[in-house]
C-alpha cells in the first residue's frame, strides 16, 4: 500500500505523448525556442520529472519567417567545424535563414535542452518545416498559440 509520503517515479508506460503544432511566423527566435524546449521536456505536464522524458512531439511550421531582434539579422554568426584542419565554417543569420531555416530553430532549441542522452532523445521529437504545411496530419496534432 502506498503511503502519502512515498515518492512517485514516472514510468515509460505512464507517459502519454501529444502532438502539438506551433506556428513561429513573426515570433522572436529566443522566446519561441524556450517555449518549444519546455514542451519537449514536458514542463507543462503535472507528471514532469527532470530525469524522465515526458515531453510532447512538437511540429514547428513557418520556420523561414521567424524574427530576430536588433542588428542580429546581419551580426549573428553560426559556426561549425568540418573535422579538417582549418575547417571552421561560418554563416550569418541572414544566409542561414535563406539556406536552411529549419537549422536555426533546431540549434536554438537544442541548446536549451539538457545536455546528454536525455536531451538527445528529446530533440528527436522536434519536427521543423520551413513552410506553412507539414506531413504529420495523421497524428492529429493540436495547434498551440505561443
Amino acid at each position: 500500500m502506498r503511503n502519502k509520503f512515498d515518492t512517485y517515479y514516472v514510468k515509460k508506460d505512464d507517459v502519454k505523448r501529444d502532438w502539438v503544432v506551433v506556428d513561429v511566423a513573426t515570433e522572436n527566435l529566443g522566446r519561441v525556442a524556450s517555449k518549444i524546449a519546455a514542451l519537449l521536456r514536458g514542463k507543462n505536464k503535472v507528471m514532469f520529472q527532470p530525469s524522465v522524458d515526458v515531453g510532447d512531439n512538437v511540429i514547428v511550421v513557418n520556420a523561414a519567417k521567424v524574427n530576430i531582434s536588433g542588428r542580429k539579422f546581419k551580426d549573428k554568426i553560426y559556426y561549425w567545424y568540418t573535422g579538417f584542419p582549418g575547417g571552421i565554417k561560418e554563416k550569418n543569420f541572414e544566409k542561414m535563414q535563406n539556406d536552411n531555416p529549419e537549422r536555426i530553430i533546431k540549434l536554438a532549441v537544442k541548446r536549451m535542452l539538457p545536455k546528454g542522452r536525455i536531451g538527445r532523445a528529446m530533440i528527436t521529437k522536434l519536427h521543423i518545416y520551413a513552410g506553412p504545411t507539414h506531413n504529420n496530419e495523421a497524428q492529429k496534432p493540436k495547434e498551440i498559440k505561443i
